[in-house]
């Protein structure tokens, strides 16, 4: 019977152990590979899930400020002018034909005011219309309907070329932006705001700024529900790649800022 040389045996046996060991290797290579490949869809899922329900809160909260500003508006503007131009048509007295003329005239003049305003406010109606504003002409807007109520005097600047967004991205920094105003509205006792947007080639960003009382940033750590809107705010931010910075001093005002590079 023909002898194995010892060195051929041992070479062939150490061969088997490298093919077993390497083979191990490459099965725990790839299960590790595709376990870590699964959670990363479920990270991304998660994301784009956590993306989608940011999306509709914004929205619905973008509807529920309408709604509230649509109420408000039709209470104090439209209301008001139409009662003025039922006044002025009660008061027409035909046997006065000098002044018959100017109560019409009058009372056209508000009716149309009347009419003009309710097609402004039918665009809000519209859960497209930032859309189809686009989130520059979207802020402007609001800072229109801020300016009516006489409670403010307001400044809107718009420095470099305006690009369009994506709808999305629109969508939730104008909530931000809401929000923000919002927050002046309600809380500040400011008498004036600014809102400028700035168009770089490498990105966007806004600032939105009130002369009002500001306030300590030091309890935003330690008061959760104090803070609660800002860190809203700020994760919004982050979740369409932005940066949120909120400065503010007692009695020095409260300046927003929010930046985005453009990806492409």
């Amino acid at each position: 019977m023909h002898k194995i040389n010892p060195e051929i045996l041992f070479t062939i046996v150490l061969g088997s152990i490298l093919l077993i060991v390497l083979g191990t290797f490459i099965v725990v290579f790839l299960l590790q590979y595709q376990k870590r490949k699964f959670s990363h869809s479920q990270d991304i899922l998660k994301l784009q899930d956590t993306f989608q329900q940011n999306i509709l809160r914004a929205q619905l909260e973008i509807q529920e400020q309408t709604l509230k500003n649509i109420s408000l508006e039709v209470h104090d503007n439209i209301g008001q002018v139409l009662s003025l131009a039922k006044l002025n048509l009660a008061t027409i007295d035909v046997s006065k034909p000098e002044a018959l003329q100017q109560k019409i005239d009058d009372s056209k003049t508000l009716v149309a005011k009347a009419i003009q305003d309710l097609r402004d406010l039918s665009k809000s109606l519209n859960t497209d219309y930032i859309a189809e504003m686009g989130f520059a002409r979207a802020v402007e807007y609001e800072m229109e309907m801020i300016e009516k109520t006489g409670s403010f005097t307001t400044s809107f600047e718009i420095s470099g070329p305006v690009r369009k967004l994506e709808a999305q991205k629109e969508l939730i920094l104008f909530r931000i932006a809401q929000e923000s105003l919002n927050n002046i509205i309600k809380h500040s006792a400011a008498r004036s705001i600014s809102v400028k947007l700035d168009y770089q080639p490498s990105g966007f960003s806004i600032q939105i700024s009130d002369d009002g009382e500001g306030f300590d940033l030091s309890p935003l750590q330690e008061n959760d529900k104090f803070g609660l809107g800002i860190r809203n705010m700020k994760n919004r931010a982050h979740l369409i790649g932005g940066d949120f910075h909120l400065t503010s001093t007692a009695g020095g005002g409260t300046i927003v800022n929010i930046s985005l590079p453009f990806t492409n």
